[in-house]
């Protein structure tokens, strides 16, 4: 598209003012400059069109040309206006926090907790202020440098016995939120509690420890405001060179650094608040190695065994004894070896000994710290012999079996009928084995024919040979040896036998 630059430059020059001058009193709203397509310029070169510059100053120039010529000037289409950026929403603050209330309280702080507002917003929430002042005035000053980022505050500083107003504000770029207070003044003053001892359960028992250990006790406990902790020992005040004490809000602990036998006890620690206590109590063992048997000795030797006895160690190491080792060592070689472990007795046989051989023995002690360190060591030897094996029986005294006659089963009283035999019987024990006389009456029966005596094993019996009237009456029986005599009695009844025909007459 032809175009002389000279003229189109100087239009555009005047144009623009003209129009200006025109459009004065009315003035529009400038639309925003479009960037210029820089990358498409050199493609329009390339196709013989002019540059965008030119373009531009030909406009203005045709419509400066268009008078010239008669013809009437053509309208550029007027930009667009851009509809103007409404304005941000204003910024408002969170509404208040909620749920404040006092955590903990002592004699110089409050610690307060609060939940986050309910309604936030999008300016967000940036921190709390903490803010008090005294029951009985309005002048509320902030306790909090910067601002509060969580939801929990120490109000530090404060004088014991005062009435605080405490509140907080949520802040955001908006402003101050509306307060959230609490409902009553606060008085600074640590909040008594009864004092009460946590003792461990393992420290509930018998604490068992070994000499030389390190002993490191904690004992908590609860309480405020900060109890006041004391410790005795069995009653009386603690040996401080031997044990140390740190106690702290919250518990107390029991420190020795190298535990000594003397250290056993009973400790007792006692906690006070404003006249309220609670005591506990633990015990406290310290064991170590026994030492060895007071005595071993060999109290007999026979085939191929040897009969120890001893005796139990004079310092048990501060805990029972739970048993002993025992060792032989043949004479030859010296070496001990053990025959028996953790055996509870004081007294022992050690058998399967060789033939030929001499031996000794020692003896050590044990408790749960483990061995004595030493032993006890018989004295004497003891020497298995190699030809036959001499035997003496040991001397028994005879027992004495002597005893008095006594009548293991009594006679009893019978009846029986004129004509037919009777038997009464009775048993009896003595020794030398006693002579046995039966009487009638207390009158001796003797040999006599009508009566059958019999004793045998202690059974004594005395056969009545078709009874006849005079045979009743009383019959004893006596026993009679070296050592004394027993007798017993009974009484027989002869009843006259029933004649039927008699009766029918």
């Amino acid at each position: 598209m032809p175009s002389k630059p000279a003229p189109i430059k100087k239009a555009a020059k005047k144009e623009p003012e003209k129009k200006e001058e025109e459009k004065a009193p009315e003035p529009a709203p400038e639309p925003a400059p479009e960037p210029a397509p820089v990358e498409e310029a050199p493609a329009a070169a390339a196709e013989g069109e002019a540059p965008a510059e030119a373009i531009e100053s030909a406009a203005p120039a045709a419509e400066s040309d268009a008078p010239a010529d008669g013809e009437a000037p053509a309208e550029a289409p007027a930009p667009e206006p851009k509809p103007p950026t409404p304005p941000p929403p204003p910024k408002e603050p969170t509404s208040a926090p909620v749920d404040l209330f006092v955590e903990d309280k002592n004699d110089n702080s409050v610690t307060i907790i609060w939940s986050q507002p309910e309604t936030i917003g999008d300016s967000g929430l940036d921190g709390y202020v903490i803010e008090v002042c005294k029951d009985g005035t309005e002048d509320w000053k902030a306790v909090n440098q910067d601002l509060q980022k969580s939801s929990r505050y120490v109000i530090k500083n404060q004088t014991t016995g005062d009435h605080l107003k405490i509140r907080v504000v949520a802040v955001n770029e908006g402003g101050r939120s509306p307060p959230v207070t609490l409902p009553e003044p606060v008085l600074v003053k640590e909040v008594a509690d009864r004092p009460k001892v946590r003792l461990p359960r393992f420290l509930r028992q018998r604490f068992v420890a070994h000499v030389g250990e390190k002993i490191n006790l904690t004992i908590p406990f609860t309480g405020k405001p900060k109890p006041e902790v004391s410790w005795t020992k069995s009653g009386t005040a603690l040996d401080k060179k031997r044990v140390n004490i740190r106690s702290t809000e919250r518990d107390s602990i029991l420190f020795i650094r190298a535990a000594e036998r003397d250290d056993s006890g009973v400790y007792e620690i006692c906690v006070k608040v404003e006249g309220f206590e609670d005591k506990a109590s633990l015990t406290l063992q310290i064991v170590e190695l026994p030492g060895p048997p007071a005595t071993v000795k060999i109290v007999d030797t026979w085939g191929f065994n040897v009969a120890l006895e001893w005796t139990a160690p004079k310092d048990n190491g501060n805990t029972e004894i739970t048993g002993y080792t025992i060792q032989k060592a043949d004479k030859k070689t010296g070496d001990y070896f053990t025959v028996l472990e953790h055996y509870h007795r004081l007294n022992a046989t050690i058998s399967d000994l060789i033939m030929g051989n001499t031996y000794k023995f020692r003896v050590f002690s044990e408790n749960k710290c483990g061995m004595s360190e030493s032993a006890a060591v018989t004295k004497e030897e003891a020497k298995i012999l190699k030809t036959g094996i001499d035997y003496k029986p040991p001397e028994y005294k005879e027992h004495d079996f002597t005893e008095a006659p006594k009548f293991t089963t009594s006679l009893s009283d019978k009846a029986t009928t004129v004509g037919y035999s009777t038997k009464l019987l009775c048993s009896v024990r003595g020794f030398p084995k006693p002579k046995i006389e039966w009487m009638k009456n207390q009158m001796i029966i003797g040999d006599d024919p009508k009566f059958r005596q019999i004793c045998v094993q202690g059974i004594c019996s005395l056969e009545i040979r078709k009874a006849g009237n005079f045979d009743g009456g009383v019959y004893s029986c006596r026993a009679k040896n070296d050592h004394g005599e027993a007798i017993i009695s009974c009484k027989l009844d002869v009843k006259q036998a029933v004649n039927p025909d008699a009766d029918k007459k």
